[in-house]
């Protein structure tokens, strides 16, 4: 009979109901029928992890694990007469732009935040990754009064060359918002890493914790007193590249929401009180990105309901509410696309990075809801926290190997993982098997070479398959095999939820 109706549906009713009887199925959600094991995803955060070691700029420590990276942008700043050196390059190529690089500490430090007691001896690694940020976005938001710099490189120059960091000649020009030339959308999210930063360090290292919040108050009044985005501000430095498309509303609240998180301190509740229905509290959206941030700051603020029945952030549950139920097949206000293979699917240019975000968030709502034994309301129909941990891990798993193609779309695990991967450092000699200096156009024939990358760039999760989880390993194809730290960093929460033998979904 159940065979019978199947037949007579359409693809997508019958994928969502396929999907929802998997949910409902899968070993009663049990870890013990994964296809994973508790080792496998500690394996992986703790690769997930090392990926930001290959990201790195600056002066490389002792300690670093990824040897084939050397020392690179040491002179960064320093035509401008300011110390820029360190953070980290934002993808595949050797430019250090500060907005995905702000969002991707943010996230490291939610993960670490929400997950963090799940980390075991991956945790310093960690908190190591993400004060290699902050101490960049420090001398970014300090080195000269009423500016804030975002970015050190000329992206059209940079990408013009394929050159190892360690070996690049291209112009390291550095751009900055001011007063004049406003930039609220990055330097709220600048504030925001700085905020999330310091509730990471607040027991282990208290005097570095309330210099970043310091700071990031700081930042955030600039951004909100001289307001404008920093696309109009830049141009064609940081356009295409990265846009602020949704505008620096979102990223008001969001990173006003982190002040508050981080310091208590009620101005910021009255802030997001009296500013919210402006900033995009009143708005639905259903993605989570280095753009937009709305989705993360109404989970990120149902946490005072939830937990602490503040109810002035009851507006913020239901918000959360309509992204989740967004997120669920079967439910009335589902909309969210997948594939065959069960991947969550918004964009063809670097889409697992959607996918990491929503993992997390999935999770980290899981966790706030369980806190009080909540469910998320969708229509007429509730949705329980397991729910959503069967979701987020479908997802988590998929990019592990899990899939169709047998692939494991995160670098170095598993038996099989992409080869040819759209990384510049990965991709060429290390400077220790060639140290001679190869040139920015002599670099191309490691871009086009059919051979492996000879460097593993563990941990990287890549762009990823298509909408038919198709991948083509095809080191040109930067939509799908170049890596990005955002992708990365809210894949460390995710992966270290199901990491611990504690876990109960």
């Amino acid at each position: 009979m159940v065979l019978s109706i199947l037949r007579k549906m359409d693809p997508v009713t019958k994928f969502s109901l396929n999907l929802q009887i998997l949910g409902l199925t899968l070993c009663a959600l049990s870890l013990l029928c994964s296809a994973f094991t508790f080792q496998d995803y500690s394996d992986a955060l703790g690769k997930s992890i090392l990926f930001f070691e290959g990201q790195r700029s600056g002066r490389l420590p002792p300690n670093q694990q990824l040897t084939w990276r050397g020392n690179s942008g040491l002179s960064d700043g320093s035509s401008y007469h300011v110390d820029l050196v360190g953070g980290y390059y934002d993808a595949g190529d050797n430019v250090k732009f500060g907005l995905p690089m702000a969002f991707t500490t943010t996230l490291l430090s939610w993960s670490v935040i929400e997950f963090g007691s799940s980390m075991q001896n991956h945790l310093e690694n960690a908190k190591a990754a993400i004060r290699w940020g902050t101490d960049y976005l420090l001398k970014a938001s300090t080195a000269t009064p009423g500016a804030l710099y975002v970015q050190v490189g000329d992206p059209n120059m940079d990408h013009h060359c394929w050159e190892r960091p360690e070996d690049m000649d291209t112009p390291r020009n550095v751009y900055k918002v001011s007063t004049q030339n406003p930039g609220s959308d990055v330097a709220a999210e600048t504030a925001a890493a700085l905020a999330a930063a310091s509730v990471v360090f607040k027991d282990s290292d208290p005097s570095y914790s309330t210099k970043l919040l310091k700071t990031a108050m700081k930042v955030f009044d600039f951004a909100d007193k001289y307001r404008g985005s920093y696309s109009d501000s830049l141009n064609s430095v940081v356009c295409p590249f990265y846009c602020s498309y949704s505008g620096y509303l979102d990223e008001l609240l969001w990173g006003a929401s982190w002040l508050h998180r981080a310091s208590q301190n009620s101005s910021y509740l009255a802030y997001i009180q009296s500013n919210g229905h402006i900033l995009g509290a009143d708005d639905d959206d259903y993605s989570f990105s280095w753009d937009d941030k709305r989705a993360g700051t109404k989970v990120l603020l149902s946490k005072g309901f939830l937990e602490k029945n503040t109810q002035e952030f009851q507006l913020y549950k239901a918000h959360s509410d309509n992204y989740i139920c967004s997120l669920i097949p079967g439910s009335s206000s589902f909309q969210a696309q997948y594939t065959a293979g069960g991947l969550f699917y918004k964009a063809s240019e670097s889409n697992l990075q959607y996918v990491t975000t929503t993992a997390f968030l999935l999770l980290t709502y899981a966790k706030y809801l369980s806190s009080n034994g909540g469910v998320a309301t969708c229509g007429s129909s509730t949705v329980k926290a397991e729910n959503l941990i069967a979701l987020a891990k479908k997802q988590v798993d998929y990019i592990l190997g899990d899939n169709p193609a047998k692939m494991s779309y995160m670098v170095g695990f598993g038996e099989r993982y992409p080869q040819h991967v759209h990384h510049r450092g990965s991709s060429l000699p290390s400077i220790h098997a060639h140290p001679d200096h190869i040139a920015c156009n002599d670099g191309f024939q490691y871009l086009y070479s059919r051979s492996p990358n000879p460097n593993v760039l563990s941990g990287a999760i890549l762009g990823g398959p298509d909408n038919r989880d198709n991948f083509a390993d095809d080191r040109n194809n930067y939509q799908q095999s170049e890596p990005a730290t955002y992708i990365n960093a809210p894949f460390v929460g995710a992966v270290a939820f199901f990491s611990s033998k504690t876990t109960t979904n």
